[in-house]
């Protein structure tokens, strides 16, 4: 992926969570409400320092790929398994 396309989908994610914190005041400054799972979405709240690693960089790109940014849930939603993306986040936080 070029940097000018790695631009673009940081920049959607942005705009993604600024909407988004207008919207959930539930969230804390820093972070990001994210949906995960295949058919039943689940929200998680996850540090916005996640979105800079590169294993969540490709689920941001799957995600843009499945959802082209227009969420079911209304807010970023990520495709893949809700055990997968524990166990990421896991990994995240230890590192």
């Amino acid at each position: 992926m070029g940097i000018c396309r790695m631009q673009s989908l940081v920049a959607n994610v942005k705009q993604m969570i600024k909407l988004n914190n207008k919207h959930q005041t539930d969230v804390p400054k820093g972070h990001l409400a994210v949906y995960v799972g295949e058919i039943q979405k689940k929200r998680f709240v996850v540090p916005l320092s996640y979105l800079n690693q590169p294993l969540c960089q490709d689920l941001l790109r799957r995600s843009e790929e499945e959802y082209d940014f227009v969420y079911p849930t209304g807010g970023l939603t990520i495709p893949c398994h809700e055990e997968a993306f524990v166990k990421l986040t896991a990994f995240l936080r230890n590192a």
